[in-house]
């Protein structure tokens, strides 16, 4: 059976992080991600510099999203540790990084979350929270927004649409009306108001085998419908692409998509896009203390090589900030069309 089909086969668990590399790499009619570096004279792509440490804290949801590249989830048990996290804030304090951007799972659920930010904050970094807002809505974590708001914390929502269909189409029943409820009370707090120094953004991500439309378009749309019919205000809307990994790659597969996604990323790539690629600025860091690429490498297990530091125990920003990046056929996902990044469209 090929990877391709046995990946098809399998409902649960999802598929090993190295099954989805063999179907990523063995794609049909897509080159290697490699030639097109090549051709325009990034190959071998390598890291120009660090002003991101994102941290992953762990695969821990309250929410099971069908897109998804993480698999996360309320049953995984994958979780920081504060002996990891201490790891962070010592690499971080050797270093000037200035961001400290803190991603999950739903990254707030880790018992290290609040100790994490503090401690990111005492070292003068700004801190990014990747929220996918109903967390703000739990019981356990009811003073949330405001400890978010009290420590300066950036927060970057994830919302699929600006209508309750496609969002819980994508998120569940009910996520988005509980959504409009943690972005209200966000609101309340200062966050995404005019005038007010609490940066509050929204993530898009297309609700099916699609490439973002423009950036400037969809920020626009998003602006005008959730001010009119929510009273809710953000700063900005960032365009993240769809990768074909994890349970987005599943759902490829079993609708039979997944040809034409991957040739339409592959058909896609743009030379300016590669200039942008959050690869190159940014170290990710698992939940286990591994170092990585970015997250997408993270969860494909495609740990940092080519001699660079692969793990917290040994981080050394001088060897790191211009190391050799691995890629993958999974890379076109950032590539394609505006580009795609954490920050949204890179071009």
């Amino acid at each position: 059976m090929s990877a391709k089909a046995s990946l098809l086969a399998r409902q649960s668990p999802l598929a090993s992080a190295a099954e989805q590399r063999r179907v990523l790499a063995a794609a049909d009619g897509i080159r290697s991600f490699d030639d097109p570096l090549g051709e325009i004279g990034e190959h071998p792509l390598r890291a120009t510099g660090t002003t991101v440490l994102q941290i992953n804290v762990g695969k821990l949801c309250n929410q099971t999203c069908g897109h998804c590249h993480v698999d996360a989830g309320p049953d995984r048990r994958e979780v920081m540790t504060r002996e990891t996290a201490e790891l962070c804030i010592a690499a971080l304090a050797a270093t000037d990084i200035p961001t400290v951007d803190i991603t999950g799972g739903a990254p707030e659920l880790n018992p290290q979350f609040r100790w994490l930010v503090e401690r990111c904050r005492d070292l003068g970094r700004h801190v990014i929270d990747r929220c996918n807002l109903t967390v703000l809505l739990l019981p356990s974590q009811r003073d949330l927004a405001e400890f978010l708001a009290a420590n300066d914390v950036e927060v970057i929502a994830s919302l699929p649409y600006h209508r309750a269909a496609q969002t819980d189409a994508q998120r569940g029943e009910g996520v988005f009306e509980r959504s409009i409820a943690a972005l209200r009370k966000l609101n309340a707090l200062g966050y995404g108001r005019p005038g007010s120094e609490l940066e509050l953004s929204l993530v898009f991500n297309p609700v099916g085998a699609f490439l973002p439309p423009r950036q400037a378009a969809i920020e626009a749309q998003f602006r005008s419908e959730l001010e009119r019919r929510h009273g809710v205000v953000f700063n900005h809307l960032y365009t993240i692409t769809n990768m074909p990994i994890s349970r987005f790659l599943e759902f490829l597969l079993a609708s039979g998509n997944y040809e034409a996604y991957l040739q339409r990323l592959a058909s896609s790539f743009n030379p300016l896009a590669v200039k942008g690629l959050m690869c190159r600025s940014m170290i990710s860091v698992g939940w286990d203390g591994s170092l990585y690429d970015c997250d997408f490498n993270q969860m494909l297990d495609v740990t940092i090589g080519f001699d660079a530091p692969s793990h917290l125990r040994d981080f050394d920003l001088a060897r790191l900030r211009e190391r050799r990046i691995a890629t993958g056929n999974h890379c076109y996902g950032c590539t394609a069309g505006a580009g795609s990044s954490c920050g949204g469209a890179t071009t």
